[in-house]
């Protein structure tokens, strides 16, 4: 819930009455907002830090929506927006047309990614990228002659966008909830249950298994299997070890693509360039956004591997599907800046030298506080759980303690994400170094302490 905010700025109190009565926020409570103004609003930012309009700053614990990865105020990447937009900011990727960065962009990903991902279709974020996958992945099973390969299977508590068929690929319930937004082909596997994906039918969870769910509907109309390499939104649920192995020796025995979601797993966030890159798998399709421009310009992606791109290639008609933006010239030349800038300054380094010590600070949040629990860290992708001691169990939903942590938090100018009533999100910049790794688990220690004294 929002708090109603005190302030004594009249600009602030002005856009708070503004935001209240024009303002419909995403993923977000439209009464509280509406009733009680916005928790925050931003004004301007350096590294790890935002602050707000009176000028108190928060550490940014969660890179916004886990996509600012290279932080705030990074000038280099404005730059280069900036003199892009004096070129040509905006032009057509429809009827063949092209520009340098998009161009240019496409083989700098060519390069990047894994096994034979070689070309890219160019969308505006991550709900877009998955939605052409889905698309693409049918329109590839049409070419080949196989068009009732048309059904998706994803797995529960993935999060993959919120257009429609996204939506519908997500396996969190509220989403579907929501103005009845699913439609038909998009199933739903339980995540993580390796021996069932290898065959193993004596498992009890077997009916739940994604193989399961291909014998069940046939291999001959499932299109595709997506994937989070790490499930975010839902959880931030790290795969056992061989999982995702597994997950693609099962779609290349029953001839089915396998999509990796790479949406925020992607460009540094596990301390890898790519989610799957951990694990040494190669997706037939991959989808990108959030990290691939740190957020400074709306830019996403699916890239393609060759006997895909060969399907596509070979089309005499018109590919019916794309968008306005698809290889924004202003996106492109700020992603590519965006790369460089991972590449010189050695981010990835940074990422798993900081996985270490958030790791550490975890470990002791647990050590100090019986309540937390089920500590995990990949990279900078991070969470803990908070479990009532005198039970055992995660607290009672009523109790809504992360939600609770998380306002304590924020009362304490650290911004993070609470992810149903028991889990706690981390993913602060790739930039952060051990000290502002050291204070931001200070806070979440006096968080947990103040979250326990109210609870008595």
């Amino acid at each position: 819930m929002t708090k109603e905010v005190t302030v004594t700025n009249s600009k602030t109190k002005e856009l708070i009455e503004l935001d209240k009565m024009h303002y419909i926020h995403p993923t977000s409570a439209p009464k509280d907002v509406a009733e009680n103004g916005p928790g925050i609003i931003f004004s301007d930012g350096n590294g790890i830090y935002v602050n707000n309009l009176e000028g108190e700053p928060y550490i940014d614990g969660m890179s916004m929506l886990w996509n600012v990865n290279l932080g705030h105020g990074q000038e280099e990447l404005a730059e280069v927006a900036k003199e892009q937009m004096l070129k040509i900011a905006y032009s057509s990727s429809f009827k063949g047309f092209s520009n340098e960065p998009a161009i240019k962009l496409a083989e700098k990903l060519a390069t990047m990614a894994p096994g034979d991902l070689n070309a890219v279709f160019f969308t505006s974020g991550g709900s877009e990228s998955n939605d052409t996958a889905f698309k693409l992945s049918r329109f590839y099973w049409e070419q080949k002659g196989k068009s009732e390969k048309r059904k998706i299977i994803s797995t529960k508590n993935g999060y993959h966008g919120v257009t429609f068929a996204a939506q519908s690929a997500t396996g969190i319930p509220a989403t579907h909830e929501f103005a009845g937004s699913s439609v038909e082909g998009f199933y739903h596997a339980t995540p993580h249950l390796i021996n069932c994906e290898l065959g193993d039918k004596g498992d009890p969870n077997y009916e739940q298994s994604i193989r399961s769910l291909i014998e069940k509907e046939g291999a001959d109309t499932i299109a595709a299997v997506i994937i989070e390499p790490v499930q975010g939104a839902g959880g931030v649920n790290i795969p056992p070890e061989g999982y995702l192995q597994a997950v693609r020796k099962l779609c290349d025995e029953f001839d089915i693509l396998f999509i990796a979601d790479e949406v925020i797993c992607g460009f540094g966030r596990t301390g890898k360039m790519f989610g799957v890159d951990n694990w040494d798998v190669v997706p037939d399709l991959m989808c990108i956004a959030k990290g691939i421009t740190s957020g400074y310009a709306q830019l996403g992606g699916v890239m393609i591997n060759t006997n895909v791109r060969e399907e596509i290639v070979n089309f005499e008609g018109v590919l019916a599907h794309g968008f306005t933006y698809s290889g924004h010239p202003t996106a492109c030349a700020v992603a590519l800046k965006n790369i460089e800038i991972m590449e010189r300054d050695g981010i990835l380094e940074n990422v798993q030298n900081m996985e270490k010590e958030l790791e550490k600070g975890l470990a002791y949040l647990q050590d100090k506080h019986d309540i937390v629990r089920n500590c995990r860290t990949i990279g900078l992708l991070s969470a803990f759980e908070l479990y009532n001691p005198e039970r055992g169990e995660h607290f009672d939903p009523s109790v809504n303690a992360a939600s609770a942590v998380v306002d304590e938090c924020f009362d304490r100018k650290l911004i993070l994400r609470h992810i149903g009533s028991f889990r706690v999100a981390i993913a602060p910049p790739l930039i952060i170094n051990k000290q502002e790794i050291e204070r931001m688990i200070q806070v979440i220690d006096e968080s947990i302490t103040a979250f326990k004294k109210k609870l008595g």
